[in-house]
């Protein structure tokens, strides 16, 4: 029941009465609102008129107080206009980018354009400056090898991968680029396989549909909880060893760690997980292995100038195809020769449509990287850190 008493926030604020946040240093737009837009609310008529901007984006800066409506402050996005209004909207600078230096990190990009960077991130580089990684990061290194990154909230990232997640990243170069690609994101046009080395024997392909949020106690980790974020995880079983398995992980979301917390609820743990292995970070009869066993091994987008559909693959790290191999010789000396074999077909008859062209994505434009179209592991963003979505 509706609270009668309960005042409603004013969408519309005099400046006489509060005092205002200076935005006056900062880049400022002007529009006049097209007649035929009466009737909207005004975040949707920005996002029409602002296209390289994402609408939450222009949410966050109206409640801010950056826009200003026939000379008065409106501080709520759903206020409505008649059409024909002047207004003013403050641009943000993305303090993420302000703050960060251009440092002349290696980067292994495997793709180019006016557009786009897709990168083949290597383990142990940090994406995002943060609480004990101040520098030497992936945003660092894109702000050298691309300057004009300075201008695009959060040097263009729009997906990350863990620290200790190796694989494919794409990083859009203009803010149009960066809004288009958070579209495909949140519709989950963007395609990202894993390979991932997990401990026991998964018997069968299969999908986790479980919703991921914050572990209800040990707050620096995620779990499966009810009250979480809806998340689905296809696998399937590319080969087995002993007591470990290789599969491959296809994102439909990308939550925060997702693979791992997936695999993890299964009882399958990623080998060399540190955060979800419950201490299981060694192989049988093995060395341990350093890090989550997981690689990002390919990516497909719309190119979000031509419109174009591409993708991209990334063959295993050193690491991991070590591991790999480790593994094989130790399954052939238990007598598990034939299982290889046998997995190898089945990957094949299971070959999704948008790997070998078919289907709906028949018109899927193959670029590799410096892939040798090796299967052997890979796997990679399970949205590994998670999708940064709206901006």
């Amino acid at each position: 029941m509706r609270n009668p008493q309960k005042k409603k926030a004013p969408t519309v604020v005099s400046s006489d009465n509060i005092e205002l946040a200076d935005y006056s240093a900062n880049p400022r737009i002007a529009l006049t609102v097209p007649a035929d837009y009466g009737g909207q609310r005004v975040d949707q008529i920005l996002a029409r008129l602002l296209s390289q901007h994402s609408r939450s984006r222009l949410q966050n800066w109206i409640r801010e107080g950056r826009l200003v409506v026939g000379g008065e402050l409106v501080v709520e996005p759903r206020h409505k206009l008649w059409g024909g209004e002047t207004i003013e909207l403050a641009e943000a600078p993305d303090e993420r980018a302000e703050c960060s230096a251009a440092e002349d990190i290696p980067l292994p990009v495997v793709f180019e354009d006016e557009q786009l960077i897709v990168l083949d991130k290597p383990v142990g580089l940090v994406v995002h400056p943060g609480c004990g990684n101040w520098r030497g990061t992936l945003l660092n290194a894109l702000l050298h090898h691309a300057p004009q990154l300075d201008r695009v909230p959060r040097a263009g990232i729009v997906h990350r991968l863990d620290k200790d997640t190796s694989g494919l990243m794409v990083v859009a170069k203009t803010l149009e680029a960066q809004t288009d690609l958070v579209r495909q994101l949140q519709a989950r046009t963007v395609k990202r396989c894993y390979q991932a080395v997990v401990r026991g024997i998964v018997e069968q392909s299969g999908t986790v549909d479980a919703a991921i949020g914050r572990h209800p106690t040990l707050r620096t980790k995620m779990a499966v909880v009810n009250t979480g974020k809806p998340a689905r995880t296809h696998y399937r079983v590319l080969e087995e060893f002993q007591a470990c398995t290789l599969i491959e992980c296809a994102l439909e979301t990308g939550r925060t760690h997702q693979i791992r917390v997936h695999m993890s609820s299964l009882g399958h743990p990623l080998v060399g997980d540190p955060v979800y292995g419950g201490g299981a970070s060694r192989v049988p009869r093995g060395a341990e292995f350093p890090r989550q066993a997981l690689h990002a091994c390919r990516l497909a987008l719309v190119h979000p100038g031509t419109g174009k559909a591409m993708l991209w693959r990334s063959g295993l790290p050193d690491d991991m195809a070590a591991l790999v191999e480790s593994l094989r010789l130790q399954a052939a000396a238990y007598g598990r020769q034939g299982n290889r074999q046998r997995r190898e077909a089945e990957a094949e008859a299971a070959e999704d449509g948008w790997d070998e062209g078919e289907g709906e994505d028949s018109d899927w434009q193959l670029i590799d990287g410096d892939d040798d179209d090796e299967r052997d592991a890979d796997d990679g963003n399970d949205g590994d850190d998670g999708d940064l979505g709206e901006q």
